[in-house]
């Protein structure tokens, strides 16, 4: 199992930014793919973006065009930067690692965004 430290998260106002970091305790070049899911009380933990070994990323529609995920290989950090950011993105952040099909999570951040 992949051990992954998470930071970043914090309080925003609408339309501000933040940056998310989730550092892996082995190369990421080992792992599969890295990414972040998001939680809200009572709500499923909703998939958010993704980036491969290949370095491909995916995002979820509800924040295409405003997060960009991103990696650091010689940190084995991956990165959420988070622009414009809107009170309907309020959650714990978790970030996750998929490798040889086994997942890993993050002990998760809270980002909280004020109108």
């Amino acid at each position: 199992q992949v051990h992954m430290v998470e930071s970043g998260g914090g309080l925003v106002q609408a339309g501000g930014s933040l940056r998310l970091s989730c550092a892996a305790s082995v190369s990421i070049f080992e792992i599969n793919a890295m990414g972040w899911y998001r939680q809200t009380p009572g709500k499923q933990r909703e998939w958010v973006a993704t980036i491969t070994t290949g370095g491909s990323t995916n995002y979820a529609d509800s924040v295409k065009g405003r997060f960009t995920i991103s990696r650091d290989s010689a940190k084995n950090t991956a990165y959420l930067q988070m622009n414009s950011l809107n009170p309907e993105d309020t959650a714990v952040y978790y970030c996750y690692s998929r490798r040889v099909g086994v997942l890993s999570w993050g002990q998760g951040t809270q980002v909280t965004v004020s109108s």
